[in-house]
């Protein structure tokens, strides 16, 4: 096996399956004749390395680059980030007969501001369906934001509660390690996330209580709204393994309500498929 091939859990075979079915409603949609004048590119932020292996079946599985490859009509162009260089050059020797494949190496909190997202500029006439799918809390809010401001980029967003409730959600948040804190901080793009996370009211000492994970989740869908500027985001899919805990919520946001329409059916489809 090659060492740049991860291993995915179902729950990611899921959420590829997820993203290939609305990358080809997107690209159907953005290359009718009647969005003619548009131009639609395709964004990996965590892009690895175009081909994964399946935990539950040991086969080969293609990775989001590849399934957005495979769309038809085709995207105008494709941008593919990560840090492993391994898998870099992995996408590279799988896309080396594509000019319009664009590979980065590097932190994609950078890349996307200074070189990708300038390309989807919406006065440009110019259109991006974006994943951001994350490990843990290594993504920055100023990425999300701009995407929202630009009003030309939809998004899937992975949002890593396990991360978030390891590390940062403690029930008493005074033994969370300022580091970890910081990172939070940057993902949320501030600490508003404590008066979503913690709970005073309900000791008279003022001791802070945990509150589930659903409100959180709840005030960062918010959050993409009110703050980013996203005009429809819908209930995230909450992605659960083999012992129905969540692992990640997958959110997506975008400015058209069709969009919305579209991934809510996409979601209620595979809301209850399980491990197989």
């Amino acid at each position: 096996m090659n060492k740049e091939f991860d291993e995915i859990n179902y729950w990611s075979e899921v959420k590829l399956d997820i993203v290939r079915e609305y990358a080809q409603a997107y690209s159907t949609i953005l290359s009718s004749r009647k969005n003619s004048s548009l131009y639609h590119i395709y964004i990996d932020a965590f892009a690895g390395a175009g081909i994964n292996i399946s935990k539950t079946t040991g086969e080969f599985v293609s990775g989001s680059p590849l399934n957005a490859l495979l769309v038809k009509p085709s995207f105008r162009e494709y941008h593919f980030i990560d840090l492993d260089s391994a898998k870099t050059d992995s996408l590279r020797q799988l896309t080396t007969e594509r000019s319009d494949v664009y590979i980065y190496d590097g932190d994609c909190n950078t890349i996307l501001l200074q070189e990708v997202f300038p390309r989807a500029k919406y006065e440009s006439f110019r259109r991006a369906l974006c994943l951001l799918d994350p490990y843990g809390l290594h993504l920055n809010w100023e990425v999300i934001l701009e995407a929202g401001q630009m009003e030309s980029i939809e998004l899937f967003l992975n949002f890593p509660v396990v991360d978030m409730n390891r590390n940062v959600l403690w029930r008493n948040p005074e033994k969370v390690a300022p580091s970890q804190v910081a990172r939070m901080n940057t993902f949320w793009g501030d600490d508003s996330w404590r008066k979503s996370a913690y709970d005073t009211t309900q000791n008279l000492l003022g001791w802070e209580f945990k509150i589930p994970n659903a409100t959180i989740v709840e005030a960062f869908q918010k959050r993409l709204k009110t703050v980013a500027g996203f005009k429809y985001v819908p209930e995230p899919m909450p992605m659960r393994n083999s012992k129905n805990a969540v692992i990640y919520y997958l959110f997506f946001a975008s400015q058209k309500p069709v969009a919305e329409h579209i991934i809510k059916e996409i979601f209620n489809k595979y809301r209850n498929r399980g491990e197989s």
